[in-house]
């Protein structure tokens, strides 16, 4: 006869970690319709709502918490990624997580989730709260917090970034050199004059400008505003500054991206 296992101790509350990808990028960028799906997640999971801030960055990502009485749930997401980050943080058992990422799943649109962690937080015993520090990784782990940290670790032949930019302005070719221009120099490099335009397709504009040790390419839809951007250089740029610098500049609402150190 098996025995039951013996509770040492009461928890404070439950956290969840849930990671969210191939989420629409346009409702990753949209701070109002994030928040109504917070809430909505929220009060659909049995939770009671007391309050929410959400706050969108510039140019593009939102962070926001909706502070519930049994404690919060809470998100970061990079449009740029298609992915978000979610916290859910609960004291007792009456609110459903799984209900919450069914909830958030179809409101942010991702077509794919999985839960990184689930935390135990605040184990009362008999002697107050214990001093367990819940595991992360190991020592073997390590991640690069940085795409230049990623370069100089190499040995990396190059950078490139895929850039994608939504709703921009309205652009000819005149509007597109310039921008060519000024993005190069922005991005550290000399060179970006010379710019060759071709029509890939009706309604396209396609380019491409060579620079001292890379080049840009790109195709701009003028029905849909939308500029597929390409970069690569045998030198170091940052991939993020190079995208927010290209969403200011043609008045684009938000991107993606897809940087990659060449080997």
């Amino acid at each position: 006869m098996t025995a039951e296992p013996q509770l040492t101790g009461c928890a404070l509350g439950r956290h969840m970690t849930v990671e969210f990808y191939d989420c629409e990028a346009g409702i990753l960028a949209d701070t109002g319709r994030m928040e109504e799906v917070f809430l909505a997640a929220a009060k659909r999971s049995g939770a009671t709502v007391i309050a929410s801030y959400f706050h969108d960055f510039e140019p593009q990502g939102v962070s926001g918490v909706v502070i519930i009485s049994e404690s919060h749930f809470a998100v970061h997401a990079w449009p740029e990624h298609d992915y978000a980050a979610v916290d859910l943080f609960t004291c007792g058992d009456k609110v459903d997580f799984y209900v919450a990422i069914d909830e958030l799943k179809t409101g942010m649109g991702s077509a794919q989730w999985c839960i990184s962690s689930m935390m135990h937080r605040g184990i009362v015993g008999n002697n107050g709260v214990e001093r367990i520090v819940p595991a992360t990784g190991n020592s073997n782990s390590r991640f690069a917090m940085s795409w230049k940290e990623r370069f100089d670790v190499g040995p990396a032949r190059g950078i490139s970034a895929a850039i994608d930019i939504y709703e921009c302005r309205e652009l000819g070719e005149e509007a597109i050199a310039a921008f060519v221009t000024a993005l190069v120099g922005n991005s550290g490099f000399s060179g970006g004059e010379k710019i060759f335009f071709s029509e890939a397709k009706p309604g396209w504009i396609s380019f491409e400008s060579p620079f001292r040790f890379g080049r840009v390419t790109g195709n701009f839809d003028r029905e849909s505003r939308t500029m597929l951007l390409h970069i690569f250089a045998n030198d170091f740029f940052e991939p993020r500054l190079a995208a927010e610098f290209s969403v200011r500049e043609l008045g684009g609402r938000y991107y993606r991206m897809m940087p990659h150190v060449r080997q």
